[in-house]
């Protein structure tokens, strides 16, 4: 994999993010990835927390409004990602903690699609909470948000490899 990593660490758009002053560049690309995750994370823990019983009083249907602000989200953490993988593609495939934040974030949107597509047929009733398979999916969400949010962060520290020539 090293020549592939070689030539990514060598293209413009990967030089450009590493080694600019710009605060568009690492900077920002890192800033974007913060607010796409804030969005991403945020709506899907508010539905998951709603669907866990707090805030009895907001109706989970309603809550659906904030689905698009979800993937606005997503997108923007998937593109901001692309961007800081490609800035240090060794640093980050040859790291086990990588493909597990991976996996995780995977698995936290496989089970946000099933919580919205139970809520848009009606599964829930705002009176009395939610099933217990739809509190099952919302603790789940909530735990592989979490370690994905504990994977990505530790990224930053276990890497054993910044680049193909270090």
């Amino acid at each position: 994999m090293d020549p592939v990593f070689r030539w990514i660490e060598a293209c413009a758009l990967s030089t450009w993010t590493r080694e600019s002053t710009s605060i568009f560049a690492f900077p920002g690309i890192l800033v974007a990835h913060a607010i796409g995750m804030a969005f991403a994370v945020g709506v899907n823990a508010g539905i998951a927390f709603r669907l866990l019983g707090a805030a009895p009083g907001i109706p989970t249907r309603e809550m659906r409004a904030f689905a698009g602000v979800m993937w606005s989200g997503f997108w923007l953490n998937l593109a901001s990602g692309v961007l800081l993988l490609i800035a240090y593609p060794t640093k980050a495939m040859t790291n086990p903690l990588f493909y597990l934040k991976l996996c995780l974030i995977a698995v936290a949107m496989r089970f946000f699609v099933l919580i919205d597509r139970r809520i848009r047929s009606g599964f829930t009733s705002d009176r009395g909470g939610s099933s217990s398979t739809l509190r099952s999916f919302a603790l789940a969400s909530l735990l592989c948000w979490g370690g994905a949010i504990t994977a990505g962060r530790l990224l930053a520290y276990t890497f054993r490899r910044m680049s193909v020539n270090w």
